[in-house]
C-alpha cells in the first residue's frame, strides 16, 4: 500500500465527474424515451440506457484506481457495485429486445439499492483519508444510506424511493461538480 500522506488526488477526477453528470442525463432521458409508445423513441431510449450502463461502469473502473490507494477492499466493492448497477439498469431493455415479461422497475430498484449500499464505504473512505471535504463525504454516506432504504422499501412494496432519493442524487451532482472544479488534477 502506498504512503497515504503524499496525496489526496483523485485520478481522472474531471473525467469521473463528467461521467457522473453524463449518467444522470443518459438514464433520465433514456428512461423517459424508453417508456414512449413510438418505436423510434423507445429504441433511442434503450440506447441511452445502455450508454448509462457503460458510463457507470467506467466510473467504477476509473474511481477504483484512487480508492485502491487507500483500501483495496473498498475499491473492489465500489467497482463491483458499479458493475452490478450497469447490468441491472441495462436489464431494463430486455423487455424490448427479448419480449420478456418482467417489471421495468425491478432492474432499476435492484441497481439503485446495490449502488446505495456499495457507495457508503466509498464515501467513508473519502472522509477517513481526507480525499474529499468532510461535509461532502459525510453527506454522501448519509445520502446513500437514505437512498438505499428508499429502494429497499420499494422492493418490499412501499413506494418510498421517490421521497428518499434526493440526498443521494443531489450528492452525486454536487460531487461531480466538485470533482470537475476543485479536484480536477487530471493527467
Amino acid at each position: 500500500m502506498k504512503d497515504k500522506s503524499n496525496s489526496s488526488k483523485i485520478f481522472n477526477a474531471r473525467t469521473i465527474g463528467s461521467f457522473f453528470l453524463l449518467a444522470f442525463l443518459a438514464y433520465g432521458f433514456g428512461r423517459h424515451l424508453f417508456e414512449s409508445t413510438i418505436n423510434a423513441e423507445k429504441y433511442l431510449g434503450a440506447l441511452l440506457i445502455i450508454a448509462n450502463s457503460a458510463t457507470v461502469l467506467f466510473i467504477g473502473i476509473l474511481f477504483r484506481k484512487t480508492l485502491n490507494q487507500y483500501n483495496a477492499l473498498v475499491g473492489n466493492i465500489y467497482l463491483y457495485t458499479r458493475v452490478f448497477e450497469a447490468l441491472a439498469l441495462a436489464s431494463i431493455v430486455l423487455t424490448l429486445f427479448l419480449k420478456v415479461n418482467i417489471s421495468d422497475d425491478l432492474g432499476y430498484f435492484l441497481g439503485m439499492l446495490v449502488l446505495g449500499f456499495g457507495s457508503i464505504p466509498m464515501c467513508l473512505t473519502l472522509h477517513k483519508h481526507k480525499i474529499a471535504p468532510t461535509w461532502l463525504a459525510i453527506w454522501g454516506a448519509v445520502g446513500y444510506a437514505i437512498f438505499s432504504f428508499g429502494f429497499l422499501m420499494e422492493l418490499l412494496g412501499k413506494e418510498w424511493s421517490m421521497y428518499l432519493l434526493g440526498p443521494g442524487g443531489l450528492w452525486e451532482i454536487t460531487f461531480a461538480i466538485w470533482l470537475i472544479i476543485k479536484n480536477g488534477k487530471d493527467e
